[in-house]
């Protein structure tokens, strides 16, 4: 009889912890009934927006196999090919959709490589931004005092200058103290930084506003009396429950990031021609837009707008979902 009681409490244990797949499978059961879902179905731009943004993620990522030739490989296009409108146009080439630019180079493959740049752009340098603003926010709203002011000060000082300004005057210096044989392997890392310290700022004041609503709370006091110290409160308890608004600004963010290295491209401070983004592209078709070379400028112009204003809608939407009285 002992015996099995002794077995009577692993027996109903085994039966009643739910497995790893069991706990996945109610986690995804939960996730399609919430509300998340059903308010992002029935917004049917926002599904648009959604399915657009990781239609050219996905040809960003993987441009190295989607596109037909490589604009790397100097025998995959011929300058006889070159100026070649869109396929469908009288003059075009079938093995070109959507038409050549003035070195013969495929326009659809130069889009696919220049997505993958832009996007590496916006979204190391929207990392960058939301690490430096988070720390510094959290810093700033939990410390106070001395660190508060010389925090919160600077940001506004950097808010004041325009980012653009901002930008070139990085990459300016930045060309200035690097040798030429440098820049252009330093063109990225300089884009990147340069669009990081821009963008931090408004991170830094949304989550020191939360952290200083939430430092005052009770899990925080509890945490403080029991001997916890500032760094562990700071980041194992108050900056878990202030990052909601984050996503948010990064995915609004993300396609300001883009735009601003398309903006500093077109106006040649940014990707160098062998590595072109979307807006070296704009760039170097509006050179020819006169001549008649129109596709140059308009394919690579509608990519960046379309997933800028993708970007934008999907975070207007989160903003919106994440707060209950704009839902």
């Amino acid at each position: 009889m002992m015996n099995q009681d002794s077995r009577q409490p692993a027996e109903f244990n085994a039966v009643a912890a739910p497995t790893r797949l069991q706990l996945i499978k109610q986690n995804l059961t939960a996730f399609i009934d919430s509300d998340f879902l059903y308010y992002f179905w029935k917004s049917k731009i926002t599904v648009m927006a959604f399915f657009w943004t990781v239609a050219l993620l996905i040809s960003g990522i993987f441009s190295g196999w989607l596109a037909p030739y490589s604009i790397f490989d100097a025998s995959s296009f011929d300058l006889m090919n070159s100026e070649l409108p869109p396929s469908w146009l009288t003059g075009g080439d079938a093995h070109f959709w959507l038409g050549t630019d003035v070195q013969g180079r495929d326009l659809l493959s130069l889009m696919l490589y220049g997505l993958h740049i832009s996007l590496i752009v916006g979204l190391i340098s929207v990392g960058l931004s939301l690490l430096i603003g988070v720390l510094l926010g959290v810093l700033s709203g939990y410390l106070g005092g001395l660190v508060d002011t010389v925090i919160m000060r600077f940001a506004d000082a950097m808010l004041s200058i325009p980012t653009i300004m901002f930008s070139l005057l990085i990459s300016g210096v930045a060309r200035g103290i690097l040798p030429k044989a440098l820049q252009g392997e330093m063109a990225m890392p300089i884009i990147v930084a340069s669009i990081a310290l821009t963008g931090w700022m408004q991170y830094a004041r949304t989550i020191r506003s939360l952290t200083i609503l939430e430092k005052h709370k009770e899990y925080v006091l509890a945490s403080k009396v029991s001997g916890g110290r500032s760094l562990h409160i700071m980041f194992a308890h108050i900056l878990p429950n202030v990052l909601s608004p984050v996503s948010v600004l990064a995915t609004l963010h993300l396609g300001l990031a883009i735009l601003t290295e398309a903006t500093l491209s077109f106006l040649g401070v940014g990707m160098p021609p062998d590595q072109p983004s979307l807006g070296t592209l704009i760039n170097e078709g509006n050179q020819y837009l006169f001549s008649g070379q129109w596709w140059v400028v308009l394919f690579p112009a509608l990519v960046l707008v379309t997933l800028s204003l993708a970007f934008n809608i999907l975070g207007d939407w989160l903003r919106d979902i994440l707060n209950p009285k704009l839902r």
